[in-house]
């Protein structure tokens, strides 16, 4: 498959702070809420099931989970909006920012300024999209044949390896059978959830250029607000090592 994005391996190699902690729960929480409007059983609401499985891969304890579950049944309690935001970043990089917010008065202005202050800009919604396509994404800890065979087995659409693992990539709906599959078959699926994959990448070989994209990335990923980011950016490791 084309478009394998560097972004989320990077961020996954930073690992997570403990100053950051109480933001990443307060993000998963909101997505586990969000979840629950469409059912509190994790066995019959897949999308509840994906984001309790990232919760406690974040090691969020089981009582923030079920106080995020109950939030949907308080009449009372702020709604959370979704939002989808589309831009470009230094070197013509394509950048999709999905939001979670009880007040997009506050999240719009602080997105814009994100792009704005590290050399991009917001664009019209579609004239991004077009370029990522909605893929299932499950990442296993093992590499080799094995993964390659059950992934053909299960249906999956493709495979590529990672220094610490491997990334299976499904068709938005055969998502949970291919992750129920694997985790039947004893792999150790570190994750699954539904992401967006660009269909064509921007290689940046330019430091400043390359310099330029982390930091607008690492400014988006700080804001509160900011759930996912998606982006088509290619840097050398070359270029990653001396940004280090």
């Amino acid at each position: 498959m084309s478009g394998h994005s560097k972004w989320s391996t990077i961020k996954r190699q930073k690992g997570v702070k403990d100053a950051a902690r109480g933001a990443v729960f307060t993000r998963l929480g909101n997505t586990i809420a969000v979840a629950a409007r469409n059912g509190t059983d994790p066995e019959t609401n897949f999308s509840l099931r994906l984001a309790i499985d990232k919760a406690k891969a974040a090691n969020m304890p089981m009582s923030n989970i079920q106080r995020a579950i109950d939030r949907q049944k308080d009449k009372d309690a702020t709604q959370l909006q979704e939002l989808l935001y589309e831009g470009y970043g230094p070197g013509g990089v394509a950048i999709m920012v999905e939001c979670m917010t009880d007040n997009i008065n506050r999240t719009y202005p602080d997105v814009r300024l994100a792009f704005s202050k590290h050399g991009g800009n917001l664009a019209e919604k579609g004239s991004v999209s077009f370029q990522f396509e909605r893929r299932g994404l499950i990442r296993v800890a093992e590499k080799g044949d094995l993964v390659l065979e059950a992934a053909v087995e299960a249906g999956a659409d493709d495979i590529i390896d990672e220094e610490d693992g491997t990334i299976i990539y499904t068709d938005p709906k055969d998502l949970n059978k291919v992750r129920l599959a694997f985790f039947n078959g004893g792999f150790n699926v570190v994750d699954a959830e539904l992401t967006y994959v660009p269909t064509n990448m921007v290689k940046i070989d330019d430091l400043n250029t390359a310099g330029k994209v982390l930091r607008l990335m690492e400014a988006l990923d700080d804001l509160d607000d900011v759930t996912n980011t998606y982006v088509n950016f290619d840097i050398p490791e070359d270029i990653l090592v001396k940004l280090n």
